[in-house]
């Protein structure tokens, strides 16, 4: 009997993955649940298991196949006695096979994610993080009031609304008057002034392109190598590049002492030198991020679509990204104000193992209110992580060094000093 393995739905939003590895081949003997090939989205890796036992006979997709959730990915030939028995009141309401879409040529994905760089020991979290792609060059402006053509004569306002156009910088002659005989009323002149926001947004996100790169022969001054990007690190690239271009961006660069702070951490960890595992510095700089976005609830919000509002979140989920061969992904920690230190540093260590692993869900990718990227584990001092957008603010932890402190006493004394970057 020979039955379909289809790609199964993977998460709200997901309309297709690139295939990344192939790990059957034809003849090759496979049981329920067995990884058949690895696919990525837009924000992560993940291993594809086989929902039946056999011996495949077909393998449909090649590596950069782009396919869609129902898409056959392979054929095999069920062992008899096997997975009849995985689920016989299913079997006998339902045929063997299932109408699927043929899998799709690759293509430029639409959205795109990104992540940085991070150690073993702790998730790290990227300089920038998701953001929308840009409306095409073909997407028409939004709408908006007519403007009138520029006339001879003087247009018909009040002395006020000549004065409120003249504060504003709007040359009344360009705005059309709904008012009685065509006067120029105050909402007039608002509608105006929002039309050109609009107009100036629509046109700074259609204005951006990828700059083209010239095509140059490297090998005339030696060996080369050719490496195909893949998905996750390509749409890094884009998200880095629309983020930076389209997002104003400002960084503060700062120092924390933590010296009593460390003491504490080291302490907890001798008293609790169980299976409970380790503390690590990051959970304590997730509660203090709480804590600063608490304080001041504007740093934990987005501009809606119009820019005219700012939506406060009520929740606190954390972006915490993790340093896997295929790139950097972000997992989400939610509801860091709700769980204890040792909660969160096991959770992280959690959320790391099963990103390295692939199996990650795309749900525990969304959601995140604001994004901490640490670089603790490569060194330097400061550095200017870009806004994972449509959040606000990003915090960038650096690695901490002992500094000579000046006292009030007159006398130098080693601190354990933090640096951050917050953007």
């Amino acid at each position: 009997m020979i039955k379909e393995v289809l790609l199964q739905e993977l998460g709200e939003g997901i309309h297709s993955v690139e295939v990344s590895e192939v790990r059957v081949k034809p003849g090759d003997h496979i049981k329920k649940d067995d990884v058949i090939l690895v696919a990525e989205t837009e924000k992560a890796s993940m291993e594809i298991p086989s929902t039946t036992t056999g011996i495949v006979k077909k393998v449909l997709v090649k590596i950069s196949d782009e396919v869609e959730p129902g898409s056959v990915l392979v054929t095999v030939e069920a062992v008899e006695g096997e997975d009849s028995k995985v689920d016989p009141e299913k079997s006998a309401t339902e045929p063997e096979t299932t109408e699927s879409k043929p899998p799709k040529k690759s293509e430029v994905p639409e959205k795109s994610t990104a992540e940085p760089e991070a150690t073993d020991s702790e998730p790290k979290v990227p300089e920038t993080a998701t953001v929308e792609a840009p409306a095409s060059p073909q997407d028409p402006p939004p709408s908006a009031p007519p403007v009138k053509s520029i006339s001879t004569a003087p247009p018909l306002a009040s002395p006020a609304i000549r004065k409120f156009g003249r504060e504003l910088g709007v040359d009344l002659d360009r705005v059309t008057g709904t008012g009685p005989k065509g006067r120029i009323l105050k909402p007039d002149v608002d509608a105006y002034i929002k039309m050109q926001v609009q107009r100036a947004q629509s046109g700074l996100l259609t204005g951006i392109s990828k700059p083209k790169m010239p095509e140059i022969d490297f090998s005339q001054w030696g060996e080369i190598e050719r490496i195909g990007l893949n998905k996750i690190r390509r749409i890094t690239g884009e998200t880095l590049q629309q983020s930076w271009q389209t997002v104003p961006h400002v960084t503060q660069y700062d120092e924390a002492d933590i010296t009593e702070l460390e003491s504490f951490r080291k302490e907890q960890n001798s008293l609790n030198s169980g299976d409970s595992g380790k503390l690590t510095l990051l959970p304590f700089i997730m509660k203090a991020v709480v804590a600063a976005l608490k304080a001041f609830p504007d740093a934990n919000a987005s501009l809606d679509s119009t820019g005219e509002n700012l939506i406060l979140k009520k929740y606190f989920h954390l972006g915490i990204a993790v340093d896997t061969p295929q790139g950097l992904v972000v997992p989400v920690i939610r509801n860091v104000e709700q769980k204890s230190l040792r909660e969160l540093s096991a959770e992280l260590a959690d959320v790391s193992e099963r990103t390295r692993s692939r199996k990650i869900t795309p749900a525990e990718l969304k959601g995140a209110s604001f994004t901490i990227s640490s670089l603790g584990g490569i060194g330097g001092t400061w550095f200017s992580p870009i806004l994972n957008t449509p959040e606000v603010g990003i915090l960038g932890v650096s690695r901490a060094a002992m500094k000579p402190v000046f006292q009030e006493n007159g006398e130098f004394v080693p601190r354990l000093i933090l640096p951050f970057s917050l953007s």
